[in-house]
């Protein structure tokens, strides 16, 4: 056995421990804590709906411990146990050029890929989201968001994985150089014509009716000297009961988005507080960091494969019978993801300092106690549980812990 193969299955296999083994105690913390309402809570959050939350999250463990597992033996399935050497034979078994085979077969393994994960999203969407009241969605609405879905994949993804593959053939060693700066004036683009040209292909986006609310919200931007293209109000009922708000775009091409189960459920004072929260992103230069943190993990990244594609074990050691540009770009995508996993609690980490900073924003701008209240009743609405387990949150969760985020602002309101 190769050295790299040894050290890829270590590793993978240190990633999967560490998951099951994390998603053990969240399931242990969350069920031990499920008879009795955390005491910050006993005013605001009723048994059931704190017994819901638990459940839910539960149910969500045992799908993650199955997905896991699955998603494991995949992976081995297509690298070690030749799977993408098998497909790579038939493609190249047409002589097409080496570009038109690029494009053929990593376009062909993300439709594949994607196939072999459409009975998690279906059991996800039509069965545990059904079974605890959150699903809205249509098969009808789902079989359309899959084919669009699809087609915006393969309209935007041939002609970037032809210039890619152009870019490895004809720039050099410095090849990985020119394909970040494609991959990076790629996603600015993306971010620019998501709010107008994209999401509006799967929801509907109207004006924000409530002219109360709306002056209120333009008071409010015009405190913090923000500037968008709009307030929109987004019909997500249409697929679930799950309630949010968020910022899109960049430049000036940017919107203030809302669900409509969002401005159904919460007060005129608690929504002001919530985009107050969101604003914070923008006015701390979350947004800018975000996209700098990510242009230099992918210029990183690109770098380390500029110098693997030279080397002939990188595709021995990963079961790939023939080297060529396009089998690093796939063997690299697959495997990356187990090397880099134990970067998650840095990331997490990072990004709870943005959600503090964003939260004290917001009590500076609007009412600590509206945006308590508003959080309680989102967690609620989305059955988050206000119980995790201090490991499980501290690896993985993006915003801080509900009891901590509460008593944060709690103190910022006294």
């Amino acid at each position: 056995m190769h050295l790299f193969t040894t050290i890829f299955i270590s590793v993978l296999a240190l990633s999967f421990v560490t998951q099951m083994w994390l998603s053990r105690r969240q399931s242990q913390h969350v069920l031990t804590h499920r008879k009795q309402v955390p005491s910050a809570f006993r005013q605001s959050v009723s048994l059931d709906d704190h017994q819901k939350a638990a459940d839910y999250t539960l149910a969500q463990g045992r799908l993650g411990h199955i997905e896991l597992i699955y998603g494991t033996l995949l992976l081995l399935a297509w690298t070690l146990g030749g799977g993408l050497a098998w497909l790579d034979n038939i493609w190249s078994s047409y002589q097409w050029s080496t570009i038109q085979t690029g494009i053929v077969f990593l376009i062909s393994v993300s439709l594949i890929m994607s196939i072999l994960d459409l009975p998690f999203t279906i059991y996800r969407t039509f069965v545990l989201e059904q079974r605890f009241g959150f699903n809205r969605t249509t098969v009808k609405t789902f079989v359309s968001d899959l084919v669009k879905g699809a087609i915006i994949m393969l309209v935007i993804g041939i002609p970037f994985t032809w210039l890619v593959l152009w870019l490895m053939d004809s720039m050099g060693e410095l090849w990985w150089l020119y394909v970040w700066l494609a991959y990076m004036a790629l996603s600015l683009t993306m971010l620019w014509l998501y709010p107008a040209v994209i999401a509006p292909l799967f929801n509907k986006f109207t004006p924000l009716a409530d002219d109360v609310l709306k002056q209120r919200i333009e008071a409010l931007l015009s405190r913090c000297g923000f500037s968008s293209q709009g307030i929109f109000v987004m019909d997500g009922s249409r697929r679930s009961s799950h309630g949010n708000a968020y910022f899109t775009g960049i430049g000036k091409n940017k919107r203030i988005v809302f669900f409509d189960t969002l401005t159904d459920s919460l007060k005129h004072d608690e929504v002001e507080a919530v985009l107050a929260h969101e604003l914070g992103h923008f006015k701390r230069q979350h947004v800018k960091k975000r996209i700098a943190l990510m242009a230099f993990m992918t210029f990183v990244s690109l770098a380390i494969l500029g110098w693997l594609i030279q080397k002939p074990w990188f595709y021995t050691a990963l079961g790939a019978t023939e080297a060529s540009h396009h089998m690093a770009l796939m063997l690299f995508m697959m495997v990356s993801p187990a090397f880099t996993f134990m970067l998650t609690p840095i990331m997490s980490f990072y990004s709870r300092k943005h959600e503090f900073e964003a939260d004290d924003f917001a009590a500076e701008n609007s009412n600590a106690h509206d945006l308590i209240t508003a959080l309680v009743k989102m967690y609620q609405e989305n059955a988050k549980t206000l119980t995790p387990d201090p490991v499980y949150s501290a690896f993985y969760d993006s915003h801080p812990p509900a009891p901590i985020r509460i008593q944060h602002l709690g103190g910022m309101n006294e």
